[in-house]
């Protein structure tokens, strides 16, 4: 795997094997999905982590879902806390039992919804295949910390979406393209505020 060391790679493998193993019960990824989910899903998780503000400061993954990318993260950044939010009382059941069973004692998951949640002034925060910018956004105006970060892998749609958001946001923009989907981009989002404030 890409850019992170054995002993990682190996705490990856055992994530990639206990999530395959549950999927054929609550369906964490696309069934089409499981033949390739290493290319489709960690590599296309672990290409976040250079853009990844520097330190320990706490992060958060919205949606985590079956943990991508907030769990793969947190197994390559064990000194970091990991929130992972969660709705599905299933799919955060997976989760608690990966952190457990894969040792990953820097993570807290957060079974509630989104609104419903409380966390600490973030450093950094992800979510994938989550939701419009337009919805994002106010998330992460509410839970990042003033200088925190905002990693969100868009589509082939993330030009649209930024544009529909510039209309009530401001905000600085870093795109970078992604290495494992030709029409997909990295959103790198920083000084996120209410356009007018």
């Amino acid at each position: 795997m890409s850019g992170v060391s054995r002993e990682t790679a190996a705490r990856l493998d055992g994530y990639a094997a206990l999530l395959l193993r549950w999927n054929a019960r609550i369906n964490l990824i696309a069934p089409g999905d499981a033949a390739a989910f290493r290319q489709r899903h960690v590599e296309d998780s672990l290409q976040l982590l250079p853009l990844l503000p520097a330190g320990t400061g706490p992060a958060a993954d919205l949606g985590s879902g079956g943990g991508l990318p907030g769990l793969v993260l947190a197994l390559c950044e064990p000194g970091r806390p990991w929130h992972l939010v969660e709705a599905d009382k299933r799919k955060s059941a997976f989760l608690r039992t990966a952190a457990a069973e894969l040792g990953a004692t820097n993570v807290a998951v957060h079974s509630s919804r989104i609104e419903d949640t409380t966390l600490p002034p973030l450093a950094l925060l992800t979510a994938r295949a989550l939701a419009p910018l337009t919805t994002l956004l106010p998330f992460a105006e509410r839970f990042l910390a003033p200088s925190g970060v905002a990693v969100f892998p868009k589509g082939r749609n993330a030009g649209a979406e930024l544009t529909e958001a510039a209309a009530a946001w401001t905000m600085q923009v870093e795109r970078f393209p992604s290495r494992t989907d030709p029409s997909a981009t990295l959103l790198r989002i920083t000084g996120i505020r209410r356009a007018g404030t």
